[in-house]
Parts: C-alpha cells; sequence; structure tokens
C-alpha cells in the first residue's frame, strides 16, 4: 500500500499593510513632480535673472540739495549696483554717451539682496548735460544689465536731445578679441599694449564714414575711462570690414580690466583683459635696497680709515715707568754685566770685508821687476853675556 504524501495547501495572499501603501503613494507623487515643468518651481537665481529689471522713484522731481529714493527689483541677486543722474537721456533711448553726461560724484552704490531688490537714499545733484534726465542704476560686476526711470532736476536746464542718426548703423558680427602680448619693457613697468580686432558691418542704408568709436578700459569697479578713436574708411551699407583699434593702459598697471567698445552710444563689444604684475619693478627696488647700504657702509669705511689717526705702538710692560723719588737708586756698576749685551743677530751676523777697489792698469806700479829681498834665514852670532866677568873691587 503505497502513502501519499499531504499536498500543502497554498498560502493565502495578504491584505496590503498600511505602510506599503505609504511607500507607493510617496513614489508616485515623486514621479508626478519630476513630469511637471520646472518653470512653476524655478524660484532661484534664474527666475531673477530672467526678469527684466526694474527701478522705481519716490518723487519724480526734486531739486539740488535734497533727495530721492531708488528702489528696484529682478536685479541679479547679490549684484552690486550703480545710481546715478544723468543728464540728455530718456527711458527710452537709455543714456548717450557714456557716464561722461552723469554726476558721477554723487553716485550711490548699492548691493541686491537675495531676492535681486534693493532700496538706496540717493542725493539731488546737477549732471554736467542739460536735461532730460534720468536714475541710472547699472551693474558693476557681473553680467551688463541696466535700468532707467525718469527724474527732473529742479532748476537744472533742459534742452531737446540731439537727433539721433538715421543713415548707416553699425553691427558688431564676430567676437571681439584682444591681440598683442606683453615685451620685456613691460616686465619693468612699460605701459601695457593691445590691439581690439573686431568684424563690424553696416546694416543701415547709407554708408559710414570714418566711424568714431569710444574704447573704454576699467579696472575693477571703477568707471571705465573712455578715448576716442577715429577708424579711417568707409563702410557701405551691407557691407563687412575688420577693424583694429589700439588700446593702452597706464605704466605699471596689473590687475584685471576690462575693455569696452560702444559705438553710438550703445555697447558693441566688451573683452576681459588679465594684466600680470611688473615683477622687474619689484626686482630692482629689492636690489636698489641691498646695493646703496652696502655702497655706503663701504663708503663710510673708507672715510674713517682716512681720518682716523695711526695708532702708536703698544708699550711692553714694565718700561717706560719712573720711580718715585724716595726710592734709592742702585749704584752705577763696571761689571762685565753692566754693559750692553750685543743683540744676537749681531753677533751672528757676519761682518762684511771690504774689497778693494781695482786700480787701473797705468796707475799700477811694475812689479814684474825682481826685487832682492834681505837673507834673513842665516844665524847671526850674539855675545854670550852669560858668562862670569870679574869686577875689580874698589880701593879701601
Amino acid at each position: 500500500m503505497i502513502r501519499r504524501r499531504p499536498v500543502p495547501a497554498a498560502h493565502p495572499a495578504r491584505p496590503p499593510t498600511p505602510r506599503t501603501s505609504a511607500l507607493t503613494a510617496v513614489l508616485v507623487l515623486v514621479l508626478a513632480l519630476l513630469a511637471l515643468p520646472a518653470a512653476p518651481f524655478g524660484g532661484g537665481a534664474g527666475a531673477y535673472a530672467a526678469e527684466k529689471p526694474t527701478v522705481r522713484l519716490s518723487t519724480s522731481q526734486a531739486g539740488t540739495g535734497g533727495s530721492v529714493t531708488v528702489t528696484g527689483g529682478g536685479w541679479r541677486p547679490k549684484a552690486i549696483l550703480m545710481v546715478l543722474i544723468c543728464g540728455r537721456s530718456t527711458p527710452s533711448r537709455g543714456v548717450s554717451g557714456g557716464t561722461d553726461s552723469c554726476a558721477n560724484a554723487d553716485g550711490r552704490a548699492v548691493t541686491a539682496d537675495d531676492k535681486g531688490a534693493f532700496r538706496r537714499e540717493l542725493p539731488v545733484s546737477e549732471p554736467p548735460v542739460p536735461c532730460p534726465c534720468v536714475v541710472h542704476v547699472s551693474t558693476i560686476t557681473g553680467p551688463k544689465a541696466a535700468a532707467d526711470a525718469a527724474f527732473q532736476v529742479a532748476g537744472h536746464s533742459v534742452e531737446p536731445l540731439p537727433r539721433e542718426a538715421t543713415g548707416g548703423q553699425l553691427s558688431l558680427l564676430t567676437d571681439a578679441r584682444l591681440t598683442g602680448s606683453d615685451g620685456l619693457l613691460t616686465w619693468f613697468g612699460a605701459p601695457p599694449t593691445r590691439e581690439l580686432v573686431l568684424t563690424v558691418g553696416n546694416v543701415g542704408t547709407s554708408p559710414v564714414k570714418d566711424p568714431v568709436f569710444q574704447v573704454g578700459t576699467s579696472h575693477g569697479v571703477f568707471a571705465p575711462r573712455w578715448e576716442e578713436q577715429r577708424w579711417r574708411g568707409t563702410i557701405r551699407p551691407d557691407g563687412r570690414t575688420r577693424i583694429t583699434l589700439p588700446v593702452d593702459l597706464p605704466a605699471g598697471a596689473h590687475g584685471d580690466y576690462t575693455v569696452s567698445l560702444t559705438y553710438g552710444g550703445k555697447v558693441l563689444a566688451e573683452r576681459p583683459w588679465a594684466v600680470g604684475r611688473p615683477w622687474g619693478v619689484t626686482l630692482f627696488w629689492l636690489m636698489l635696497c641691498l646695493v646703496v647700504p652696502a655702497v655706503l657702509f663701504r663708503t663710510g669705511m673708507a672715510v674713517v680709515d682716512r681720518v682716523r689717526p695711526a695708532r702708536a705702538a703698544p708699550r711692553r710692560w714694565g718700561r717706560g715707568r719712573r720711580l718715585p723719588a724716595w726710592v734709592p737708586r742702585p749704584s752705577p756698576s763696571n761689571a762685565a754685566h753692566a754693559h750692553p749685551r750685543t743683540p744676537s743677530s749681531a753677533r751672528t751676523t757676519p761682518v762684511p770685508v771690504p774689497v778693494p777697489a781695482p786700480s787701473l792698469p797705468w796707475f799700477t806700479p811694475d812689479t814684474s821687476r825682481e826685487t832682492t829681498v834681505p837673507d834673513t834665514s842665516r844665524e847671526t852670532t850674539v855675545p854670550d853675556t852669560s858668562r862670569d866677568t870679574t869686577v875689580p873691587d874698589p880701593p879701601t
């Protein structure tokens, strides 16, 4: 008899738990949020960058010595802005001629907040050119942006705006670039020079003859220094040409500069220019600080050696001293040790023997003749006085 194993019954399906349902709902919500367009949720810097900068004034007219409150919005967060009163300008036309038509001395700087808004009190002053005037707000660093609001300076002259040229109009066709390099003299503080090269085209209906461009150089947050340069030539309608304009900086300039090019009050190009530090000047001053003290020291030592008196020979101990008067003096002695001794050098040095000077031959006596010399070698008889001699006795 075969026994069959009992077949286990199938597990019944478990109902979904509350935790699983919550995870599924969260996942579906996340997928739905990702599928939605990002425009409604773009509340960051991109949203403020897409807005157009605006400027509002607390009053539309004020006299010199007063003030006006300037507020704005839609600017780049944390952007540094410059607020100026400019003449010969309108909000629709903008500021013509750059900041030369603005009251730069009484301008104010302000930093936008995290939302791109700002608020600044601006003193009212007369611009160097007649009105109509505007309150001009522009960025100092970062991408260029500007906005204007109409403003009337009470008591300032008002003149009609100059008529805009309706003939030829230049437009930038290619990006401008700076060409050139620094030389050895620039490393020692010579003015850095470059050439701004760009291609422009005439999009107007009449030719442009000898156009005048404005080339500006600015360093950091300072206003550009503009210089007018005339390009000799004629650009026909629908024509294009390559323009090269020289750009130079002051002697010893270094740091980050910006080169701007404007024509007809419109900015055509802006290029950054990083200028290296003139290390040759630093090296020169360092060498000067080392060489000059060394030369002065040597000169002073030479003068001291010249004016210093000659030093006397050192005196030996015990010589040259005088004894007091009450001390008895030793009596002079005639002994041998009382005489001064002869120096050892004098005793050891041989005395030179004088050599007779040679005489002339005609003054020398003739010594060739024979001279008789007496013979002293013979014996001479000497009487013997040693014998006894009888001496007679004297008489008594």
